[in-house]
């Protein structure tokens, strides 16, 4: 959740940066209204209670010199009524305002560069170079099918549409992949964890996904408990509530999970292979830091997603993305995107974003700064979408009879 105490100081400020994220202008003005509300509502509020004290030491020297009560004490009486329903009424306009800011979007950095989509992103500069064929390579689609890696059809059977099946070498590369990146990331100092699948409505408040992003989750029926979209939400609601003591900063975390959309929003997207699928595998990282560590931890996690990639040979490049393409929760985000020579383009396939004390906020999550406790900064990054790796590996490392030469790195895996 943004500031409510900065968005109070500076209201123009932060409705500008935050219009940079395409925030809709009627809602800044609604927050903006209830922001006026709650004010009004304090200041009424400090009024009477400014009053309420003038009258007591009144009271008192009214008794000290023998004066009549009466009238007075009337008055601190219906005072004390006023008072209490002012309370009240400043008790109503911070939960609406709160209740309107759990729909507002994080504040990007002054960095993030201006634009509204993807095709505003500014590339930061591509690693590796991309194999050159002798031949017109294939989707990956086709290299599964023929290969006999990936089943769609049987996925779509058992299940429905955007889900798919793994057979033999396809489900085995799935599980190396999951290895080695595990393996991986915990040799540049991110600790291995194994969290739960299902999660509670406070976890996904806490990392942002609810209010704003129910209908691309899938709820347990009659429970207030959600499968997971990202390893993200469990991971970062590990502290959730907690005051955490600054020698234990900063908390470098990784986990794979299975994870579960909707792709509500992607209707028509993708629709032919893995690229966007309701289920999928996928390894994350996630950090817990002072704030004056998460800048620092942000490159780093940037760095293990590319050396990551450069390990399975696997050309990329990397994009800072603008405000209007931001997630919700991101205050700046650097994505990785794959090559795909099947598809002749560059694909995401990790996204690292420093969520500021966004998520903090949301979740509680603080941490013991000398005298006072201080919300931390949370940062989460896929490293990297397992699936997608697949669908790289099958692209780029084809061969013109339509098989796959497995990368080296892997082959320990695979023995």
């Amino acid at each position: 959740m943004i500031d409510l105490k900065l968005l109070q100081k500076d209201f123009q400020t932060i409705s500008n940066k935050l219009s940079r994220k395409g925030v809709d202008a009627e809602l800044l003005e609604n927050l903006k209204i209830k922001n006026e509300e709650l004010k009004v509502a304090k200041a009424l509020y400090e009024t009477l209670q400014a009053a309420q004290n003038s009258m007591s030491k009144d009271f008192g020297i009214y008794k000290k010199e023998g004066k009549d009560t009466t009238e007075l004490k009337a008055k601190v009486d219906e005072n004390k009524i006023k008072i209490s329903e002012a309370l009240e009424t400043q008790r109503i306009k911070q939960e609406a305002l709160e209740s309107l800011a759990m729909s507002i979007p994080n504040i990007p950095d002054d960095d993030v560069p201006e634009g509204k989509d993807e095709n505003d992103n500014v590339e930061i500069k591509k690693v590796l170079t991309p194999r050159e064929f002798s031949f017109t390579p294939k989707e990956h689609w086709e290299l599964a099918e023929k290969n006999g890696w990936i089943d769609f059809e049987r996925g779509v059977k058992i299940a429905t549409s955007r889900f798919s099946v793994s057979f033999g070498m396809g489900a085995r590369l799935e599980r190396a992949l999951i290895n080695f990146m595990l393996d991986f990331n915990r040799s540049r100092g991110f600790d291995e964890v194994s969290v739960p699948s299902i999660v509670n409505r406070a976890a996904l408040e806490g990392t942002g996904q609810l209010p704003k992003f129910e209908d691309d989750l899938y709820k347990i029926q009659d429970q207030e408990l959600f499968l997971i979209p990202t390893a993200e939400v469990p991971v970062t609601n590990l502290y959730q509530d907690e005051i955490l003591a600054a020698n234990q900063l900063p908390i470098k975390m990784t986990a794979y999970t299975s994870c579960f959309r909707k792709e509500a929003g992607a209707a028509g997207r993708d629709t032919r292979g893995m690229i966007r699928q309701h289920q999928f595998h996928k390894v994350e990282l996630v950090s817990i830091t002072k704030p004056q560590q998460s800048d620092e931890i942000f490159d780093e996690m940037v760095q293990t997603a590319s050396d990551l990639l450069s390990a399975l040979e696997l050309p990329h490049r990397l994009v800072r993305l603008c405000g209007g393409d931001l997630g919700f929760g991101a205050a700046k985000t650097i994505d990785l995107e794959v090559w795909l020579p099947g598809q002749n383009t560059y694909r995401e396939i990790s996204s690292v974003s420093n969520t500021r004390e966004f998520q903090a906020r949301r979740a509680k999550i603080r941490f013991k700064d000398g005298d006072k406790n201080s919300f931390v900064h949370t940062l989460n990054g896929s490293s990297l979408a397992v699936g997608r790796t697949l669908v790289a590996i099958m692209e780029n490392f084809q061969n013109e009879d339509g098989s796959i030469t497995i990368p080296k790195v892997l082959t320990t895996y695979l023995s």
